[in-house]
Formats: C-alpha cells, sequence, structure tokens
C-alpha cells in the first residue's frame, strides 16, 4: 500500500505540474487541451468504478476550452482518491471490480490492476503534452518520478 499511496501522490504532483506548464505556454491547441482533459476524466471515470458507480455519462474524448474547469476536475479526483486509498486496505488490492466500459462491454478487474492503470494512463499521456509542448517551442516540464521523489 506504501508504495501505491506514493505513486498516487506522484500522479497528483504530476498532474499539477503539467497543468502549470499549459497555463504558462498560453497554448490554444485545441488537441493538446482534450488530451489534458482526457487524462482527467479517465481518472475520474476509473475512481467511479472503483466506488462500484458507473462512468458512462463521462465522454473521455470532449473538446476543451478551459484549463481552470480542468484543473478543478484534478482536485476534485485528487481528494477522492485520497479518500478512497486512505480507506482501502492491503487485502482488497486483489478484489475484482465489476464494470462496463465507455461502450458498455463489461470486466473484472481487480483494485491493483485499476489503480495501475490509473497511474500509468497519466503518466503516457503526460509525455505526450510534454512534446507537443516542445513542438509548440514552450517548455516542457519535468514530471519524472524521481524528480518527485526527491522533493
Amino acid at each position: 500500500m506504501k508504495t501505491i499511496k506514493r505513486m498516487m501522490d506522484h500522479l497528483y504532483w504530476a498532474d499539477g505540474r503539467i497543468l502549470d506548464a499549459l497555463e504558462e505556454s498560453e497554448t490554444k491547441n485545441k488537441d493538446l487541451l482534450k488530451l489534458v482533459r482526457h487524462v482527467a476524466v479517465a481518472e475520474r471515470v476509473w475512481l467511479s468504478r472503483l466506488q462500484g458507480k458507473g462512468s458512462a455519462q463521462y465522454s473521455l474524448w470532449e473538446e476543451a476550452e478551459d484549463l481552470t474547469a480542468i484543473r478543478t476536475m484534478f482536485e476534485e479526483n485528487a481528494e477522492q482518491y485520497r479518500v478512497y486509498i486512505e480507506g482501502l486496505e492491503e487485502s482488497e488490492l486483489d478484489e475484482m471490480v465489476d464494470y462496463a466500459n465507455q461502450s458498455g462491454v463489461p470486466f473484472r478487474t481487480s483494485v491493483r490492476d485499476i489503480l495501475s492503470q490509473v497511474l500509468l494512463h497519466g503518466q503516457y499521456h503526460r509525455g505526450q503534452i510534454n512534446r507537443a509542448l516542445r513542438f509548440e517551442s514552450a517548455e516542457p516540464v519535468q514530471v519524472d518520478y524521481i524528480t518527485f521523489a526527491r522533493l
């Protein structure tokens, strides 16, 4: 549990750093904004599944106009994940969660694998965002775990 908690703390930190970089760049790139929104919504989708709720109401690939709304979503996600993780026992990590994906297809996945998906999915897309920032001649931001661990 200690490792998962630490990695989730990294996720919250990295989400904030990537948003700061996007705000600083003043990008108007709709694809880039759509991608960062996707990360926030995906975190919310997986959290809903972990909480035993449906996720069909969330659209993963909508346009995004405003980083403020995305930041709010990331902050709400972090708060709700913290509550969820604090109430989670080590023995519950291997419990299975039944859910339907956004297309309604049923799946069954362990809590451990869902949390791993959340952690890895965000880092993957933050890398894409940083690359796009570089193409826009903006400064990418360091979001590596080891940088976080040295704080």
